[in-house]
């Protein structure tokens, strides 16, 4: 891009550095990333019925070059092994395709068809993984699904293996960890909007693929932008050592919540010493608190049940593959893998605990924190997805809350109002700029980032101070290991230069949105009241569901939603709206009319039907659009 800069002296010797200190000469990950290859998809593109790219691996075929100075080569280095794709064989039986989207889709073969476990984002790229698979392994049918968790990465492409006819029909059981179609729906819908906003930073939507922008996330490239789909589980998995047979394949499951998902589950195949991991243990150091959002994750739990998975299975096992990155080949070299990613995540959170029960605060444990040599000097700890940093940050939000526990940070003023007293505090915005300049020309751009983000806060026009933020982000982007920091910093200057791209994706997707319980749906109605507007409104609502007959209240009173079934004898509704399921999540998050709905009878009134218009009139819509690194 041509507003872009070179990388600064400092940034070029820091990647020096890292090149000297670093253990590049072992290769191992590259031969087992390679190990098993079938055929790659040529060429690697996959489009939608509209003709459209949803997914482009060969756009990553500049990471064949040299490292370049505006690339960590650290993570140049994963992003190479992230960018290899195609059909891969784990052991007999049991294969992968790897580099087609963010995840990873395992295929194991059963008795008459094939099991598929965890397909991908888009139905599109989990379309076009099983066409690649059949090419090469004959046309099996798929007589099975598993999800091991409730990230969209791992069940969004369901519709692209098999049809809800067949689920129905019983041809095709799509097994989950008991809970999953909850967390599933509730993270895609409740903050849905700001988590895709936030997750277009987090995965550098606009950016460029090359060397000045991105190189990929450090789980994988990068996320497909294809149709996201949803198929609910027939089989709930609600105990650890619950074991299954699918197709002929016996399964021995590992429940694991609160891990990397509130809704999670390793399993395991005796009959083929074949153990996976879903996503608790892959090739890099996870997150803990996501930075598009998420609920804090828990490293205490995570890792016992790492050391439950060491204890249970790593003996019986001859390879180790996971939903991201490649597989580990050997009973002792994955043992030693689960054990180095078992204390990571322990000591994490220990050491955090003990420094903050000493008095420290999230950010001064986060820059004062080192990890043993032992873990910090294998590949797979470093943080190229998560990080130490925002992890130990993560750990003391678990445990503490936003407060540092300081008064005064207990009522500090909010963003803009705050830079504008720093501004004038600190002389005025032509001189805060001139010393600015001086520290990026030292190369100090943490600092730089900090005092220049008052300029744009306090003076959203200052075209100089954007300038130089963009400047400066754009450093620490090309300075940076992780894949999402890189992301983040480089979309932050994208944007201070060419302004918002908004949010790229949708979370809530027709099937998503679809699978919202009653209760959810309802929820996600209540989330969207402008409660000082409906202060004084008291309008009751029953909603008559055809399908079992169960009667839902809703009542808006005070600025809240409150929503329940019915139990006895209450007080007359202002009205009653008689209508099924389904027709329930169309009107009311799928897109319908709701006049029409009325007015052709697929929805029947009783009472005042205007209490249904007063309360959507009270409802506020959510801004996709909003600004991330200007006011």
């Amino acid at each position: 891009m041509s507003d872009q800069n070179p990388a600064a002296p400092t940034i070029r010797t820091q990647h020096e550095d890292a090149t000297r200190v670093l253990p590049f000469t072992d290769t191992q990950d590259f031969a087992d990333a390679q190990r098993g290859l079938v055929a790659a998809l040529e060429p690697g593109i996959v489009r939608n019925d509209a003709g459209d790219t949803v997914w482009d691996s060969d756009g990553y075929s500049f990471l064949d070059a040299d490292c370049p100075d505006t690339v960590h080569p650290s993570l140049w280095r994963q992003s190479k092994l992230c960018a290899m794709q195609g059909l891969y064989e784990v052991t007999d039986g049991i294969y992968q395709i790897r580099g087609l989207d963010l995840s990873n889709m395992t295929l194991v073969e059963g008795d008459t068809g094939v099991v598929v476990i965890d397909p991908l984002i888009s139905e599109e790229t989990a379309a076009a993984g099983l066409a690649l698979y059949r090419e090469h392994r004959g046309d099996r049918p798929v007589t099975g699904v598993i999800y091991s968790h409730c990230h969209i990465d791992h069940f969004g492409g369901v519709k692209g293996v098999t049809t809800q006819e067949d689920v129905d029909a019983g041809r095709v059981p799509v097994l989950a960890p008991v809970g999953f179609v909850e967390h599933a729906v509730a993270e895609n819908v409740y903050a849905g909007t700001a988590m895709a906003r936030r997750a277009a930073y987090m995965y550098g939507a606009a950016l460029p693929r090359g060397p000045r922008g991105a190189v990929g996330a450090g789980l994988g490239p990068t996320t497909s932008t294809g149709t996201p789909t949803l198929i609910n589980p027939t089989v709930d998995v609600d105990h650890t050592g619950q074991t299954e047979v699918v197709d002929g394949v016996t399964i021995e499951f590992q429940l694991t919540p609160g891990t990397e998902a509130p809704s999670e589950m390793n399993f395991f195949f005796p009959d083929r010493r074949a153990l996976c991991m879903a996503e608790n243990a892959t090739h890099t150091l996870h997150n803990l608190l996501t930075l598009r959002g998420a609920l804090v994750r828990d490293p205490h739990v995570w890792a016992k049940y790492l050391t439950e998975s060491i204890n249970r299975y790593a003996g019986r096992s001859d390879v180790l593959f996971a939903s991201h990155h490649w597989p580990t080949w050997g009973t002792d070299r994955l043992t030693e893998f689960l054990s180095v990613q078992r204390d990571l995540y322990g000591y994490l959170h220990d050491q955090t605990l003990r420094a903050l029960n000493k008095g420290a605060t999230g950010i001064e444990i986060a820059e004062g924190i080192q990890l043993p040599p032992a873990v910090e000097n294998v590949w797979h700890t470093h943080g190229y997805y998560g990080s130490v940093s925002h992890n130990v940050k993560a750990v003391y939000q678990r445990y503490m809350g936003w407060f540092d526990g300081n008064p005064a940070h207990l009522w500090e003023h909010p963003p803009i109002e705050s830079a504008k007293r720093h501004v004038e505090f600190m002389g005025g915005a032509d001189t805060v700029l001139e010393k600015a300049r001086k520290s990026y020309a030292e190369g100090d751009f943490r600092w730089v980032a900090q005092v220049v983000n008052y300029v744009v806060f306090a003076e959203p026009d200052n075209a100089e101070a954007k300038a130089l933020q963009a400047d400066t982000l754009e450093q620490l982007g090309f300075g940076s290991e992780n894949g999402t920091w890189r992301n983040f910093f480089l979309m932050g200057a994208y944007e201070l230069r060419h302004g918002s791209i908004g949010t790229p994706t949708t979370t809530a997707a027709p099937d998503i949105a679809n699978a919202l319980s009653t209760e959810q749906l309802f929820d996600a109605v209540a989330l969207r009241v402008d409660g000082p507007k409906a202060w004084s409104a008291d309008i009751t609502i029953d909603w008559k569901l055809t399908d079992d007959g169960v009667v839902h209240r809703t009542r808006l009173h005070n600025g809240l939603l409150v929503h329940f079934d019915v139990e006895g004898e209450l007080a007359p509704p202002d009205a009653t709206f008689t209508l099924s399921n389904r027709d329930l999540h169309v009107a009311l998050v799928g897109g319908g009319n709701l006049p029409s709905m009325i007015t052709d009878g697929t929805i029947a009134v009783t009472g005042d039907a205007s209490a249904l218009a007063e309360l959507v009139g009270y409802l506020d819509a959510p801004d996709p659009d909003f600004a991330i690194v200007t006011p």
